[in-house]
């Protein structure tokens, strides 16, 4: 019998994160297959490129703020960071967001949805399953790298405490250390 990696022994689930640097490549990754597969028709691959950019972005940004409503709440109502996750996606539902686990399906549905009301796509080809299947794809891939990083920065940080500002300024610092060593920064 094979030995089980340690990463599961431990009980690592990996983390899949979309970070603003991947937003440029999983947009152009994404028009690029669905366009040479025929699934869409567009004149302005770059235009709808934008759009996806734009979706991605603008998740992005409720993210970040569904994450600062959520420190903001913990400390005013003197609550423990161990309720982060928690309280987290409850502000995400109040925004109208998903978080977590959820992320990639919402965003899925986003892109779709910006595929449908885009002035720059003429035509779609595929039903919306065959979209999103494929874009996620995508998604997985570019994820899965950010998901290793970020699981290499908090093993690294598990003296800090998830979500106070010293984790915050931690964060980033060896965040960008972990992308400097993987050539990905």
């Amino acid at each position: 019998m094979a030995p089980v990696p340690r990463r599961v022994k431990e009980g690592y689930c990996a983390r899949m994160r979309l970070f603003s640097g991947r937003v440029a490549p999983i947009a152009a990754e994404v028009v690029r297959i669905l366009i040479a597969a025929g699934d869409i028709e567009t004149e302005s691959p770059k235009e709808v490129q934008a759009d996806v950019e734009a979706v991605l972005r603008t998740y992005l940004a409720a993210e970040r703020d569904v994450n600062d409503r959520t420190k903001e709440l913990l400390e005013r109502t003197g609550r423990s960071m161990n309720d982060f996750g928690r309280v987290r996606n409850q502000i995400a539902e109040t925004k109208g967001i998903k978080v977590g686990d959820e992320m990639l399906d919402y965003v899925l549905d986003q892109v779709v949805q910006i595929f449908h009301h885009s002035a720059n796509v003429e035509e779609i080809f595929v039903e919306d399953v065959e979209l999103r299947r494929k874009m996620a794809a995508v998604f997985k891939k570019h994820m899965a790298l950010d998901g290793e990083i970020d699981a290499e920065v908090r093993a690294q940080l598990r003296h800090v405490s998830e979500g106070s500002r010293t984790w915050e300024v931690e964060y980033a610092r060896v965040l960008e250390q972990v992308k400097r060593k993987k050539g990905v920064s």
